[in-house]
C-alpha cells in the first residue's frame, strides 16, 4: 500500500516561521499561525520540511484507494513567492465560500495568496473552521 510521503515531524514550527524569507512572508506566516491557532484551538505541527499543519485526518486517495495516510486537516506554508494554504477547498462548503476570499489562485490541493492584505480575514477564518470540522475520508475498500 502506498503511503503519503509528507508526514508530521517534531521540527519547531516557530523556528521554521522565523526563518521564512522574504520578511513579508515571515510576517504573514506568523500572522497565519495566530489565525489558525485561534480558529482551531490547536497548536501547529510541521508536516515535512515546509508545511505548518493543524490536526490530522486519515486520507484515502480517490484516484488510488491504496494510497492513504495521515494529512493535516488544514495548514499553510510561507513559500518564497506566495503563501500556500491547504484544506480550504477540499470540502463542498469551503469550495462554495472560496470566491469570497479575495485575491488568490488555486493549485491542485491548495490556495495561493500573495499576501494577507489581499484576502478577507473573516472569510479565511470561516474556511479554516470548515476544514477543521472535517472527519476522515470514507474508506472505499471497506464493505
Amino acid at each position: 500500500m502506498a503511503e503519503i510521503k509528507t508526514t508530521r515531524t517534531d521540527a519547531d514550527v516557530h523556528e521554521f516561521l522565523l526563518a521564512a524569507t522574504p520578511a513579508r512572508r515571515r510576517e504573514d506566516g506568523l500572522r497565519l499561525a495566530e489565525i489558525f491557532r485561534q480558529v482551531t484551538g490547536e497548536e501547529p505541527a510541521m508536516w515535512g520540511p515546509s508545511m505548518v499543519g493543524y490536526g490530522s485526518y486519515r486520507y484515502i486517495s480517490p484516484a488510488n484507494p491504496r494510497t492513504r495516510g495521515d494529512w493535516p486537516k488544514t495548514g499553510f506554508s510561507p513559500r518564497k513567492s506566495q503563501l500556500s494554504i491547504y484544506g480550504l477547498k477540499d470540502l463542498p462548503e469551503g469550495a462554495a465560500l472560496l470566491p469570497r476570499l479575495g485575491t488568490y489562485t488555486e493549485g491542485a490541493g491548495c490556495v495561493y495568496v500573495k499576501n494577507l492584505d489581499q484576502i478577507d480575514e473573516s472569510v479565511l477564518r470561516e474556511l479554516i473552521a470548515i476544514a477543521w470540522a472535517r472527519g476522515d475520508d470514507p474508506d472505499p475498500l471497506a464493505s
